[in-house]
């Protein structure tokens, strides 16, 4: 075993190489843009320069000359298209502006025209010469700008539904013997997958085919349905790898359905390429978000009273939130709690899911506060949370379906050499570096949801496995793949497994890092229909459970398959019996507390994921922790990052490989989100700035040399039959927060808004 790929524990399965390895190194693995089409135009956006305000007139007529242009589209000639609700509001968009439809201008970089030519060249260039005359008002933009509105999230949004809350907080505050108030806030960010936000649209007689990178291939397809009024079953979506997608891609944007209603109407197939600046407004990102904590303790360290107010940035259109209170208010043991969540509305596009939503801004609050509180009473903030874990979470008193928080804390403490760290800021360095070490909890809600399958084996092993999942660069073929053999007992290399296309059986959105769980409940459960039929064939009247021994381990959770067969099913026997070369089974599979509508909601594009705390009587996370070494040089202000070691604690691993890959990922990224990514906002005018490549800063090699993943032996029997609880966004939680508690080590200096840059430093 190497690094790359570690050697399992219990409960993991092997780390074989990725599924999808040869074609995509190759260069044959076939994203939206690359898909052929027969004889395609080709489209261009045209975005508005204005945040608020309306368009007065077009001037076309340049852009009418470009030799090749087919059409240009605008408000006055759009075709019509029906309204859809929110994502997080039971409906398909991500936002419910819906371009082209009048000329009022709702926020910056709005599509208002889109350029259709015989080339992308073409079509680049007259869009370049559309000349548009506004009236524009003054927008606003953000925090504090004049115009805003704020209002409680509860009664807004239909997933916020309550402020977490028990106890009496006030009093308890009151009468603690330390106390603590601090407020900290966090910026924008914009997802930057590789892959842009392509859409293909092609018709076939009334059917549509769409080959767009999705994260969730049912929703993209009932969602356009549902705008262009014509029956589901006629649209067709395809991508059998994205190129990342980080939540950008979860829920439908406008741009798809603008683009398909312009193919029916020319007849032709039309391929829309965006820019990367047009990627910052016509999908979703990650809001601002501002925080205020209390915390109340006794001189032990014993929370007493703990309160977490939240506002969140949205558009006029949209109350979007995230609400990580809810998780929060959960993580260590108080009894008396209280929360808010606010959405404050600016003339802004709509922000969406953005890996780990709710948990990367309000875990940087709390975890921030909690090391605060650690140095004002003089304890180690590790045994800090030592004293305050818990094994109920404290708002509901549901237990935990397992917690190794601390487990995590010891592995990484280890790890790190957390025991030599010298307490006192500033008291460690190295020539002209401060040194400074620093740690943060982390966790992410366990969730599940509503997913089919279907597998066919055939006598000589080889297997197929259909399921509508998605590829988004997290390893889901693998661990597919693994689950099928496994539980099949066959080669994994006789496993050939088709995702990313809604004509299979329905997945889940590929966020919330719920795929694992569900995908490969659902895949175990039909192979268990395969296992049994030919089980029965060869075993009449013996009961699969009896006999799980003997047919490898069939009809128990991964965990309890300890012991393999000693006598393995013989294929050619059981097929022999059956009459036939070939078994195929589909199978719907729903997590425990699932709706009664769960299988209807699921073909109709609505998921509807369980889990985290909002299950009947226990409550499910992941978990980790997280230690970092900052260095920030005393006379430039320079500051480095050169180590992170992470340990994590999620259920089965299924491929040890992808696993760490996904938590190396995220714990970058947690520290991205510390010191670098943060979209900037011309205030006066509410525009990004830095909308491209060169100016939103991402992490590349140089900054952090070293980075340690930890994955823990975890058993975990109460959540779902694969005994996963996900891990794609845990490692990227409280990252940022371990990064500023390692500057206030290392400098002595409190700091409690993001990005920290070397301009923050005053040492």
């Amino acid at each position: 075993m190497t690094a790359a790929a570690p050697e399992p524990k219990e409960n993991m399965g092997q780390p074989v190489s990725r599924y999808d390895a040869v074609v995509k190194v190759t260069g044959r693995a076939t994203y939206a843009s690359d898909m052929p089409l027969d004889n395609p135009a080709y489209a261009f956006l045209v975005t508005s320069a204005i945040a608020k305000g309306r368009i007065d007139r077009f001037g076309l007529d340049d852009a009418r000359g470009v030799r090749g242009v087919i059409e240009i589209v605008t408000y006055e000639n759009a075709p019509k298209l029906k309204d859809s609700k929110l994502f997080s509001d039971g409906g398909y968009a991500g936002t419910t502006i819906q371009p082209l439809k009048s000329a009022e201008i709702s926020h910056d970089g709005e599509i208002i025209a889109v350029v259709v030519a015989e080339s992308y060249e073409a079509a680049r260039e007259a869009a370049n010469r559309v000349k548009v005359s506004y009236t524009a008002t003054a927008p606003s933009a953000t925090f504090d700008s004049p115009g805003t509105t704020a209002a409680a999230a509860k009664g807004q949004n239909a997933q916020f539904k309550e402020d977490a809350k028990v106890g009496d907080f006030a009093k308890a505050f009151d009468a603690a013997e330390v106390k603590l108030t601090a407020a900290y806030d966090t910026p924008t960010q914009h997802h930057n997958p590789m892959e842009l936000f392509t859409t293909s649209c092609a018709w076939m007689g009334d059917n549509l085919v769409i080959y767009e990178g999705s994260q969730y291939v049912y929703g993209l397809k009932n969602g356009v349905a549902e705008q262009l009024g014509i029956d589901a079953d006629k649209v067709r979506v395809v991508n059998p790898y994205v190129g990342g997608g980080f939540g950008s891609r979860g829920s439908m944007t406008p741009r798809t359905a603008i683009i398909a209603a312009i193919a029916r109407r020319l007849n032709r197939p039309i391929k829309l390429v965006p820019t990367r600046d047009q990627g910052f407004t016509i999908t979703t990102y990650r809001a601002e978000t501002r925080h205020e904590i209390k915390l109340g303790a006794s001189r032990d360290g014993k929370l007493v009273a703990l309160r977490h107010e939240g506002a969140e940035i949205s558009s006029r259109a949209d109350a979007y939130c995230v609400g990580g209170t809810k998780t929060t208010t959960r993580l260590y043991a108080c009894a008396n709690v209280d929360s808010l969540v606010s959405i404050v509305r600016a003339d802004r596009n709509t922000p969406g899911f953005m890996r780990s939503p709710p948990e990367v801004p309000y875990l940087f609050a709390l975890e921030s506060a909690m090391d605060e509180l650690a140095v004002k009473l003089n304890i180690d903030p590790v045994e800090l949370r030592r004293i305050n874990d818990t094994t109920n979470e404290p708002i509901g008193g549901k237990p935990y379906t397992s917690r190794a928080l601390m487990a995590c804390f010891d592995e990484a403490a280890k790890a790190f050499g957390w025991a030599q760290r010298s307490p006192q800021p500033r008291s460690m360095s190295d020539g002209d570096w401060l040194i400074g070490h620093g740690c943060a909890a982390t966790c992410y809600p366990t969730q599940m949801a509503p997913s089919a399958a279907r597998v066919r084996l055939q006598r000589d092993g080889r297997t197929r496995v259909e399921i509508a999942g998605h590829e988004i660069g997290t390893g889901a073929y693998t661990v597919i793949a693994q689950t099928a053999a496994e539980r099949l007992g066959v080669p994994l290399e006789k496993v050939a497994v088709f995702m990313g296309d809604s004509d299979l059986p329905p997945a889940p959105v590929a966020g919330g890092s719920n795929s694992t769980a569900s995908t490969c409940s659902a895949v175990m459960m039909v192979c268990d229909q395969i296992r049994q039929r030919l089980f029965k064939a060869v075993m009449p009247g013996q009961s699969l459970t009896d006999r799980a021994k003997e047919t490898v381990g069939l009809g128990q959770t991964p965990a309890t398959q300890a012991a393999k067969s000693d006598r393995p099913l013989d294929l050619e026997k059981a097929f022999d019996a059956l009459g036939v070369g070939v078994v195929e089974e589909y199978g719907e599979w729903k997590p425990e507390g699932a709706p009664l509508d769960s299988f209807r909601a699921m073909h109709s594009g609505h998921p509807r994921l369980v889990g985290g705390h909002q299950m009947k009587d226990q409550i499910a996370y992941a978990f980790g922790a997280e230690f970092v070494e900052v260095r920030v040089n005393r006379f430039t202000h320079e500051i480095r990052c050169p180590r992170l070691v992470g340990a994590f604690a999620a259920g089965r691993i299924v491929n040890p490989r992808t696993a760490r890959s996904q938590l190396m990922g995220g714990l970058i990224w947690g520290m991205s989100s510390a010191l670098l990514e943060a979209t900037e906002i011309d205030e006066r005018n509410a525009r990004y700035v830095n909308d491209n490549l060169a100016d939103y800063l991402l992490p590349v090699n140089a900054d952090v040399s070293g980075v340690e993943v930890i994955m823990l032996s975890e058993q975990d029997d109460r959540i779902n039959p694969a005994g996963v609880k996900g891990l794609g966004e845990l490692a990227n939680v409280g990252t940022n927060a371990a990064i500023c508690n390692a500057i206030h080590h290392a400098t002595g200096q409190r700091i409690r808004k993001l990005p920290v840059r070397l301009e923050n430093i005053e040492v």
